[in-house]
């Protein structure tokens, strides 16, 4: 797409159909797209804010999670949360109960339906989790953003990078042991109780190790990058844990043996085909991640939403260093 560049990581993209979409960045910066990505229009720079995360329940409404301070440098905004009711136009801090939470690194909407009065209407709820570099955090609203609570996830983890949620009580957290990333494995947490409670589902065994990101095509299959931060150039083996079992027990396989190719975004078609995005490339498998071939993604693309139009046209966008479309 045609963005301005940014040279480090661009952390976060969404869409809320074919044509509408934000993204946002390090710079404080949030673009909305109403053309499918052609062209994009700045809607806030905010110095000393780093945005990590954004997702829209609507048009209208969306909420914007920054990494918060101590992390980066120059970032100096410590409010983890912000809310549009406008379409982004403007963005006001986001009022929450609970402990403090120092920042966060992604949102997961999900809307389920039921009968409002003899019409079929959606309750919306709404799960952010924080953040990398510890402490772990979470924020929940089982009213479509107008209150929310949070929570310390300090007992179950001490680094949170990525929420998915299958429904209002079922879903995964990636995250790490340690904010210590010389003793950190990587580990996947799995709750049934809209994230009250959480139990480990996965753990890796080598030290330096995150998760990063989930992708659950189909409720049974779902996927998460490892991390490797071994500073042995011998280290080279890159990992994707996967599941079949609803997130029971996870299997991991092999991605590339490459030191240079630090996971971060996925994103699944179907429960195959599907696409991982690292520092220096992307790959593609089409098997379920027995084989990978390299794919362009750009630079550490770091999230890849697919999408599925009205009509079952499915379409995808990655971003990085750049911004990527993709159809299917």
């Amino acid at each position: 797409m045609n963005t301005a560049r940014y040279p480090g990581k661009q952390d976060d993209i969404t869409f809320i159909n074919e044509n509408e979409g934000w993204y946002v960045n390090g710079y404080g910066s949030i673009y909305n797209t109403k053309n499918g990505g052609e062209t994009w229009e700045k809607q806030l720079e905010k110095k000393g804010t780093f945005f990590r995360t954004i997702a829209f329940v609507d048009s209208s409404v969306g909420f914007a999670g920054t990494v918060g301070t101590d992390y980066f440098p120059n970032v100096t905004d410590s409010i983890p949360l912000y809310g549009t009711r406008d379409g982004g136009k403007t963005w006001k801090p986001v009022d929450y109960k609970g402990p403090y939470v120092k920042g966060l690194c992604a949102i997961d909407i999900v809307k389920e339906q039921y009968i409002n009065h003899g019409k079929i209407d959606y309750k919306v709820y709404i799960y952010a989790v924080g953040r990398v570099g510890s402490p772990a955090n979470m924020m929940v609203s089982h009213d479509g953003g107008a209150t929310w609570t949070s929570r310390s996830m300090q007992a179950d983890c001490k680094m949170l990078f990525d929420i998915k949620m299958l429904d209002k009580n079922t879903g995964f957290a990636c995250a790490a042991t340690s904010e210590d990333i010389t003793q950190s494995h990587a580990l996947v947490l799995k709750t049934t109780d809209g994230g009250q409670t959480w139990r480990k589902v996965y753990e890796s065994d080598r030290p330096f190790e995150t998760t990063w990101k989930v992708s659950f095509p189909t409720s049974k299959v779902g996927y998460v990058t490892i991390q490797s931060y071994n500073p042995d150039p011998n280290v080279k083996q890159q990992r994707v844990a996967k599941t079949t079992d609803g997130g029971e027990t996870w299997n991991e396989i092999n991605l590339v043996e490459d030191a240079g190719a630090r996971e971060f975004g996925i994103g699944f078609i179907d429960e195959n085909h599907g696409f991982v995005g690292t520092m220096n490339t992307g790959y593609e498998t089409k098997d379920g991640g027995k084989t990978w071939t390299k794919f362009n993604l750009g630079m550490a693309c770091n999230k890849i939403r697919i999408y599925k139009d009205a009509n079952g046209k499915v379409y995808g966008y990655a971003i990085g260093v750049d911004v990527l479309k993709g159809e299917f």
